[in-house]
């Protein structure tokens, strides 16, 4: 904290609820910023009592502690243990990464060191005092601090305004210490006759480690553990995971058999009032933030305070700059505990690629920055994987039925609303040819229409007239001839309920001003009530004429050249919309149980595929869930990919939502990769991995750690039409997986730029 900064006269009567590390932080900064402030702290528990054992903080959050205050840091620092590796044990192989680099400290010692920081600095504190209210507390002091943790009061009571959802999760896990100082960060698993368990590990005293056991509810429960209390779990655990231990036990201090529930505010402060910490937001305990995320609230907290006007200002900017780290590093720690939800999927993996895929799980950690702290592990995954020495992961073949991709880059289907009654014109040469050139394995269409009334709006591309083939044959032909290695596929789909609309600059999902053709779909719902027209169910007779025309296409298709070619049975189009218990209310064959919501895309599928050659492959495009209640589930995704696979498709394209307006999706970094990965692994079936995967070093990540087989990016190509060549360049990568056109090949090293 900068000195010499004016300090603005406001918040002179602090109270702080809650004495937990968080609590007592804030307390100690605001007293130390202003020695004339009272700041009273009221904690309802003995200043001995905590949960837990160790505490890992991170180098960014120790130089937060450092900057603002040395001499708490100083205290810290004293009481470090540190180490760099994490060891992965799979089946009895131990797998060790370095160049992490870790600090950790006991719980009960943190706790002592803010609490004798607190009384140094004149903080007043209350502990066995429950606090009063919040709302109490406001009307006498300037600012009210909520660091009341996971089960707040004063969230609840101001819930209104908070508006806060708590999630919880599937997995049980238990808190217990190890009379041992292991000397790494240590992931084991076990596979006992109830399922498989974890245990995540590690040392914060020269002689004791935390020692987490986590399980899903069902494995806790059929392995007895819910009938048992801490003392006697920690036994029974011990015994499945006695050797790491030394055969010494696992002890319990107040632990006890939780689920973890997230925890989401949309608002963090109310007047005087402000959450921090677990009662603001929680993140799971496999990415170690919980106490992290308390801290560095109380450092943004405090600097806002002395910097802001009034404590409502500073209130704002320590929400506004707090949110977005807190949305992030919830995000990772969402993708962390899913990922150990469904360990049991990835536990035939081979050691290396399992450990490789634990390390990545969060998406924090990737293949490069993992790379760059232990080359040597990243080079004996990538053997064990087969990748050939001095290959990026994604620059490496995979084959289709008779069709070998180059690489592992495919250009997402993305509608470019530039056709003319369908036919693709001088736009989709250049727009297609570009990205072929542009070195990715597979090109892909936008959605093709498979009839005129099949269209989403009047500028889709469609392929049911003999001008269609023609004007797709001469981009495939360009694709073939200029841009050898590059496969070109076709995406066919029927527009449904969800046609007759605007260009998606013009108003995306908006029915056009005039001109509006029929609809249909399968059942006679409206994308928009009140919005869009409201389609006609499908009799037989339509359904048999709308297969037809999908057959008719796929001739075409093979015809004009393609490579392979999609189904789209995602995003709410008309197979999607027979797929969605959201969307599909028939009372006949089509309608009712998943099976029968099955029936007629695969009736489609089994069309298309008799019609498409033999020897090239065929793919579908599903959305994996609804992002809405009652919808498509995970579950139903797994069931609809493996109908899919059975009747000879050769990979899904695994992408989500679309398919009603009200959905909540969990966006984020390569947010719809679990559900691909799922799908690979229970399914059988190779996936195509599709959104928000932005970076060739995501790529690579998701490609070797098994989550996918191929990367679909769309955005990025838009960004840069040569984005797998320039991904080849920046990774120094010259072999056949990205080749570059021979009169690009002068441009194949990045230019030279001025000195910095």
């Amino acid at each position: 904290m900068a000195r010499g900064t004016p300090r603005a006269p406001h918040a002179a009567r602090v109270a702080v609820i809650g004495g937990g590390p968080g609590g007592l932080y804030a307390a100690a900064l605001l007293k130390r910023q202003d020695p004339g402030r009272q700041v009273t702290l009221w904690e309802r528990n003995r200043p001995d009592d905590t949960f837990g054992f160790g505490v890992v903080l991170s180098d960014e959050t120790l130089g937060g502690i450092e900057s603002a205050d040395p001499d708490v840091y100083a205290a810290l620092r004293r009481e470090f243990v540190r180490w760099d590796g994490i060891d992965v044990v799979h089946r009895g192989t131990v797998l060790r990464s370095g160049g992490h680099g870790f600090a950790a400290l006991g719980r009960h010692r943190l706790l002592e060191v803010l609490q004798r920081r607190c009384l140094d600095l004149g903080v007043r504190l209350l502990f066995r005092t429950p606090a009063p209210p919040a709302a109490e507390l406001a009307r006498t002091h300037d600012l009210v601090v909520a660091a009341d943790g996971l089960h707040s009061r004063t969230r609840e009571d101001h819930r209104d305004v908070f508006r806060p959802t708590l999630t919880p999760h599937r997995c049980r896990y238990l808190w217990l210490a190890a009379g041992t100082a292991l000397d790494a960060f240590r992931f084991e698993i076990a596979e006992t006759p109830h399922g498989v368990m974890q245990l995540h590990a590690y040392p914060y005293r020269h002689d004791a480690s935390t020692v987490v056991l986590e399980m899903r509810e069902e494995v806790w429960r059929r392995a007895g553990l819910d009938r048992l209390d801490a003392a006697a779990s920690a036994r029974r655990c011990a015994e499945w995971f006695g050797p790491p231990l030394g055969g010494r036990p696992l002890r319990s201090h107040r632990s006890a058999w939780a689920a973890f529930v997230t925890v989401v505010t949309e608002r963090w402060h109310d007047g005087r009032i402000v959450l921090l910490g677990d009662a603001a937001h929680t993140a799971h305990f496999s990415i170690g933030s919980g106490t992290k995320l308390a801290v560095e609230d109380a450092l943004a907290l405090s600097h806002h305070l002395e910097r802001a006007r009034t404590v409502p200002d500073a209130l704002a900017a320590y929400e506004a700059e707090r949110r977005p780290v807190v949305e992030s590093t919830q995000r990772a720690a969402r993708a962390s505990l899913e990922w150990f939800e469904e360990l049991a999927l990835h536990v035939d993996q081979p050691p290396r690629r399992f450990a490789f895929n634990l390390l990545t799980r969060s998406r924090r950690v990737t293949h490069d920055n993992l790379r760059l702290r232990d080359a040597a592990f990243v080079a004996a995954v990538e053997a064990e994987a087969g990748v050939p020495p001095g290959t990026p992961p994604m620059f490496t073949p995979f084959r289709l039925r008779g069709l070998t991709l180059r690489n592992r880059v495919v250009v997402s289907p993305m509608d470019m609303y530039r056709a003319v009654d369908g036919t693709p014109g001088d736009f989709h040469l250049v727009h297609l040819g570009a990205r072929a050139l542009g070195g990715a394995g597979l090109v892909m269409t936008e959605m093709v229409c498979v009839s005129e009334r099949g269209r989403i709006t009047p500028g889709c591309t469609g392929l049911y007239t003999d001008e269609h083939e023609r004007a797709w044959r001469r981009i495939t032909g360009f694709v073939h001839t200029e841009a050898p290695g590059t496969a070109v596929g076709i995406q066919l789909g029927h527009s449904g309920r969800k046609g007759s609309t605007r260009l998606m600059w013009e108003g995306i999902d908006q029915p056009l001003p005039h001109g509006n053709w029929p609809l249909v779909a399968a059942s006679p719902l409206p994308y928009r009530t009140g919005v869009n027209q409201t389609p006609h169910a499908l009799t037989r007779d339509g359904m048999t004429a709308i297969r037809d025309q999908f057959t008719a296409a796929a001739r075409r298709a093979a015809r004009a050249g393609f490579d392979l070619l999609e189904l789209h049975c995602a995003h709410g189009y008309l197979l999607s919309g027979f797929l969605s218990p959201l969307t599909n209310h028939r009372e006949d064959a089509y309608g009712g149980t998943l099976a029968a919501r099955l029936a007629y895309p695969l009736e489609v599928f089994d069309a298309v595929r008799a019609a498409w050659p033999d020897d090239r492959p065929m793919t579908v495009r599903i959305s994996a869930t609804d992002w809405a209640d009652g919808g498509t589930t995970a579950d139903d995704a797994v069931a609809i990919a493996r109908a899919f696979a059975a009747h000879g498709a050769d990979a899904i394209d695994v992408s989500t939502g679309q398919v009603v307006p009200d959905e909540r999706p969990a966006f984020g970094r390569s947010y719809q990769t679990p559900f691909a990965d799922r799908i690979r692994h229970e399914a059988g079936v190779p996936v195509i991995a599709v959104g928000a995967i932005s970076s060739w070093d995501d790529v690579n990540s998701l490609v070797l750690a098994g989550r996918t087989d191929l990367c679909a990016l769309g955005r990025p190509h838009l960004y840069d039409p040569a984005w797998t060549l320039h991904a080849a360049a920046e990774q120094g990568y010259e072999g056949e997986g990205a080749r570059w056109p021979v009169p690009y090949r002068a441009g194949s090293r990045r230019p030279p730029t001025g000195r910095k």
